[in-house]
């Protein structure tokens, strides 16, 4: 089913535009709220977008590493909250001049097109980057922090060859309902590619430092605000999307409550 079909079958997709952070670990928890909301029946095909605090997420592989709690402390002292998602990869970082999109949607059989939805989301995402003047496209680049088949990389105008990664995917699959995460990176890359260093430093992986950047890095003066309105059209190319309000939103499915603990 190509994503206009499912559109179709799901009556639209609900955009929803979150103001401001919940926090690093609340932000993470809330996709996992709305994916068991849409599984169970309380919730259609939503997309939250909202812009993160500043968060390395983890991958589970990352946490058994010798090196994780040194990683997690570097992340601290360079003000990036440190965190293990339960979907994706190696460490990935973003901040206030990042996007996250959490796509949910109920879907009976959700394992059946997991591997389709990364290529699907990926074209659509870069066509949106596109139609805001970057040359977009999806695949990894050598060297690229969380590797990923479909990741999506940016191209220097005047240096096509010369590319960095701006888009890392993460998808979870669970019975009756499937979550798709996207963080699109469209401003400020140095805070970006010192925490991933001091990171990756630590856990003891090997990576290119010059492969991570942002939009804004490729089109100079592209905002945030420009960059969504770009991904809120290409996602209106293939369905039909409209506003919804965040305050509903969070009266359906209740926003989480974390309770920090300090580290020792």
């Amino acid at each position: 089913m190509t994503l206009e079909q499912a559109a179709q079958a799901a009556g639209g997709l609900e955009w929803v535009h979150q103001p401001e952070s919940f926090g690093a670990e609340a932000d993470l928890q809330y996709g996992l709220e709305l994916l068991a909301a849409a599984k169970q029946g309380r919730l259609g095909p939503t997309l939250r977008v909202y812009r993160p605090a500043p968060t390395v997420a983890f991958g589970q592989r990352d946490a058994h590493l010798p090196g994780f709690q040194e990683a997690a402390r570097r992340c601290r002292e360079l003000g990036f909250e440190p965190l293990v998602r339960k979907a994706g990869g190696r460490a990935a970082a973003y901040h206030e001049g990042c996007l996250v999109l959490d796509h949910v949607e109920p879907l009976a059989d959700a394992i059946a097109g997991a591997k389709r939805r990364f290529s699907q989301f990926g074209e659509l995402i870069a066509g949106g980057l596109r139609d805001a003047g970057v040359l977009a496209a999806v695949g990894e680049i050598p060297g690229e922090y969380c590797p990923g088949e479909f990741s999506i990389h940016g191209a220097y105008t005047l240096d096509p060859l010369r590319r960095v990664k701006l888009v890392g995917t993460a998808q979870r699959v669970v019975a009756g309902a499937w979550l798709f995460s996207s963080v699109v990176v469209v401003q400020d890359s140095a805070p970006l590619r010192e925490v991933l260093t001091a990171s990756y430093d630590a856990l003891g992986l090997d990576w290119d430092p010059a492969t991570a950047g942002s939009a804004e890095d490729l089109v100079p003066g592209l905002t945030v605000a420009t960059v969504e309105q770009s991904l809120r059209d290409a996602y209106s190319g293939h369905a039909e999307v409209r506003d919804g309000a965040f305050g509903e939103l969070v009266e359906r499915v209740p926003a989480p409550v974390v309770v920090r603990v300090q580290p020792a």
